[in-house]
């Protein structure tokens, strides 16, 4: 999957998955986890099997909407994304103190 989007090995695919990727696995895992306490579930070949059944049920109910997660583009990097925020972030704080500044000379 990683090839596909073009993401380099190093960096983590969930960094450029959608949020319905992310949601849609977010939501498999939960299943799991409320299942695996309902019905006791124990060991690792157990759990494991749960969890790939969960991720298969939620993946058809995706593609009963028509959405095919392989199909999807990859989302911007979250880390130039969180770049981009801080530099804004530090752009207004710039902003306001200038404002500021012009405020506390006025009085």
């Amino acid at each position: 999957m990683k090839h596909k989007l073009g993401i380099k090995e190093n960096r983590p695919l969930a960094d450029f998955l959608p949020t319905i990727t992310i949601t849609a696995k977010q939501l498999a895992t939960e299943i799991t986890n409320f299942n695996v306490k309902k019905n006791d579930l124990k060991g690792e070949g157990n759990i494991t099997s749960e969890h790939v059944k969960n991720n298969k049920d939620v993946r058809a109910l995706l593609g009963k909407s028509g959405i095919k997660p392989e199909e999807l583009p990859a989302e911007e990097d979250i880390k130039k994304l969180e770049r981009r925020v801080k530099t804004l972030d530090k752009e207004i704080a710039k902003k306001n103190l200038k404002g500021k500044k012009g405020t506390v000379s006025e009085q």
